[in-house]
């Protein structure tokens, strides 16, 4: 390692101490979930570091979450930058512009970036948290993000008091100075009255809280009201024909 590397890497370590406290005038982004916004301390916090990951299986689950997310905290005049690697685009997909307007993301509120390789991402992601005019930074990674990685992230969002949101393409326990680490999955939804598809609806576990325990819950997603809502369902009446339990027993 050359000298100028543990010059920066001393830099770092000494910085990080001071980004554990966010600074007060900065809102943390409540989900609207009691249960959850407590765990998290008042809500997902701003001006910090949130990494959401998922098996391949769910991975579209994951993006889907992190644009509810976008979506929830966008303001008036800012904007969300969502970063990927063109293999990233390739194998996943890309944003679909009428599904993010049925989300409640419309697409003139998202800016979208490619990049050649994981690294790009990594610091296009860290030069977009520094930049005030943005709400939100989502950075696709299909690669690792090493511990150092997700210091400069952590202090880069901290810097602008954005909300950033790193989207691993596979599930990790690798270190990271990331404030939250979720884990996202699809869940079935409750059909419409006409018995058509239900809301979205998201599984979350969340397995690292820096301001509380951890969790998992089952969350639907209105894209009217842009609001979250712990999912319940009512217990089933008892068929009308059956027979009755002390007629069986005569």
């Amino acid at each position: 390692m050359l000298p100028a590397d543990m010059e920066q890497i001393s830099r770092l370590r000494r910085a990080i101490p001071k980004s554990e406290a966010l600074p007060e005038e900065v809102r943390p982004l409540k989900l609207g979930v009691p249960e959850i916004d407590a765990a998290l301390g008042g809500g997902l916090s701003r001006a910090a570091l949130h990494e959401f990951s998922a098996t391949a299986l769910h991975l579209g689950a994951a993006a889907g979450f992190a644009l509810t997310l976008a979506a929830l905290a966008s303001e008036h005049a800012k904007k969300t930058l969502w970063i990927a690697t063109d293999f990233s685009a390739l194998e996943t997909g890309a944003l679909y512009g009428p599904g993010l307007d049925q989300l409640g993301l419309p697409g003139e509120r998202l800016l979208n970036v490619r990049v050649a390789r994981p690294v790009d991402a990594l610091f296009a992601a860290e030069e977009a948290l520094k930049c005030r005019a943005l709400s939100v930074v989502v950075a696709e990674l299909s690669g690792e993000a090493d511990l150092t990685a997700t210091r400069r992230l952590t202090l880069a969002a901290r810097e602008s008091g954005a909300l950033g949101l790193l989207l691993r393409h596979k599930l990790s326990d690798a270190p990271s100075a990331a404030f939250t680490r979720w884990q996202v999955a699809a869940a079935p939804s409750i059909p419409d009255e006409f018995g058509g598809l239900g809301p979205t609806t998201f599984h979350l576990s969340l397995t690292r809280n820096r301001r509380g325990p951890c969790g998992a819950w089952t969350l639907t997603w209105n894209h009217h009201e842009r609001t979250f809502s712990a999912l319940s369902v009512g217990v089933a009446a008892a068929p009308a024909d059956r027979p009755d339990r002390e007629a069986l027993s005569a």
